[in-house]
């Protein structure tokens, strides 16, 4: 085997590197040159190539000339995420009983392929960035179906469904205007950091999954108790809630019906590999009609792409940018420069300066009641409290958009409308005047007036006692008072 400089080797892999972005250019750069030397070759044309892995020159294995394949990118969006598949497979039972079931279902799986086409090639894009398995951009999937708006019973909110305490950990902001937790650039930005952190934790990307879904204390807790048990570590090995136990599997179930399709008569949809939508920059305050109007984009259209948004408003100071479809990006530019009304925005902030009825709130800021509680989704029976920011008209004359203040951290603070009841208990054993006092809150001399007993007094067990207390006026589930004293009946007053 004859060996060659370092600045030989340096050549030919120059020379390599040309060839593989454009191809050769005509017959005679193909010919590989005798390699008699360890000094450079004269011209590239001559310069040894080499097989993958080999030292060798082609000349002295193969004298017929060879040429070098142009990488090409797919064309379609789902053979590019097959070719960033890097998790190894769940080996369990479950998959095919999850296989089966998407199986069974094209049309909600063709929905929801259709719905990712929107976020697909970003995600792509930023696991590919991060140098994460590509499997990841399929985990929406079952999450959320794809739908930014979903939103469970455990209060998990978008397409990665976080929950409000690990959305506030990673910065997704959740205030009266927007929440981050469904916007399709920082949820996703958040996913990932959480996803490669667990990675980090577990070294696995079965457990990091199942801690996404679970929690990584929970897992972890699962690991301790099995090492102590002297027993595997792994996902199958861990005793685990039935949800989280599926959670993989289905995620397998999904990576194996993209990477064979035809094998499930599955008919995924054509995703072009290009970029769907592109950011804009806001400077100013703009409504959301109006916008979806200058970038002529369809109004659900464009809330599919910002569907952080909580409001008919679009306040800079919180939200710099919007996502538009690629091609409507430099539309809106444009109908923006040319747009000749002098304000963007029809709406402003009001804070709430007491706590009161949104009958009263409407009247001082001169809006009907019924339209504050559509632009504010205030719910019937419900008093705004002291210190909410509202959305209200902007007066004509106000040219000052909304502070970043008020913009980033403005709140909507609800409770429901309360009203006294006289409430009738039975009392337990040792129950007293002080007792039934503490155990509500209040006065022991009101309590012994409302019973017709001393302060001092002790109620027999089964005994009557009357108290009166603020409840909710419309209660939306049935109230259930503490264990120690259950209500027999209930008197509005």
């Amino acid at each position: 085997m004859k060996f060659f400089s370092y600045a030989t080797l340096a050549a030919v892999l120059l020379a390599l590197g040309g060839c593989a972005g454009l191809g050769p250019t005509d017959a005679s750069s193909n010919q590989a040159g005798p390699a008699t030397t360890s000094e450079p070759a004269a011209t590239p044309s001559h310069t040894p190539q080499y097989p993958d892995g080999a030292l060798t020159p082609i000349s002295e294995l193969d004298a017929a000339p060879r040429t070098v394949t142009a990488l090409t990118a797919p064309a379609d969006l789902w053979e590019r995420i097959r070719r960033g598949f890097a998790m190894p497979d769940l080996q369990s039972e479950l998959v095919p009983g999850r296989e089966q079931w998407y199986a069974a279902r094209p049309e909600e799986l063709e929905n929801m392929a259709e719905r990712s086409r929107k976020y697909l090639f970003h995600i792509v894009e930023e696991l590919e960035r991060r140098n994460m398995p590509t499997e990841l951009a399929l985990l929406p999937f079952i999450e959320s179906a794809y739908n930014p708006q979903a939103y469970s019973r455990a209060r998990a909110a978008g397409m990665w469904q976080f929950i409000p305490s690990t959305g506030k950990l990673y910065q997704l902001k959740q205030n009266a205007f927007r929440d981050d937790r469904r916007d399709v650039l920082a949820s996703t930005r958040a996913a990932l950091d959480y996803l490669e952190r667990l990675h980090g934790m577990f070294g696995d990307w079965h457990l990091a999954l199942a801690s996404y879904n679970w929690g990584e204390g929970s897992v972890g807790r699962a690991i301790a108790k099995n090492q102590r048990q002297h027993k595997g570590t792994g996902y199958l090995d861990l005793n685990m809630p039935m949800e989280t136990r599926y959670y993989i599997p289905k995620l397998q179930a999904m990576k194996n019906i993209v990477a064979q399709p035809e094998k499930f008569k599955v008919k995924l949809p054509v995703i072009d590999n290009h970029p769907y939508f592109d950011s804009v920059t806001i400077t100013r305050d703009i409504d959301v009609a109006l916008a979806a109007k200058l970038a002529e984009v369809p109004l659900e259209d464009f809330k599919a792409l910002n569907p952080s948004l909580h409001r008919p408003v679009i306040l800079a100071a919180g939200t710099p940018q919007i996502l538009l479809p690629w091609d409507n990006a430099a539309i809106f530019q444009r109908n923006m420069d040319a747009y000749a009304g002098s304000r963007l925005s029809s709406w402003t902030v009001w804070i709430a300066p007491s706590t009161m009825k949104t009958a009263e709130a409407a009247k001082r800021v001169k809006m009907d009641e019924a339209d504050l509680r559509h632009a504010n989704q205030i719910p019937p029976n419900m008093i705004i409290r002291a210190g909410s920011t509202l959305l209200v008209p902007r007066p004509t004359h106000q040219e000052r958009d909304v502070t970043e203040r008020i913009a980033d951290n403005g709140q909507l603070a609800l409770t429901p409308e309360m009203a006294l009841r006289r409430v009738v208990y039975k009392a337990g054993k040792r129950d007293t005047v002080n007792t039934i006092a503490r155990r509500f809150g209040l006065a022991p001399a009101k309590v012994a007036e409302w019973n017709h007993v001393s302060p001092s007094a002790s109620f027999k067990p089964g005994q009557q006692i009357v108290v009166h207390r603020w409840m909710p006026l419309h209660p939306t589930t049935a109230y259930r008072p503490p264990a120690a004293a259950r209500s027999t009946r209930v008197v509005k007053r």
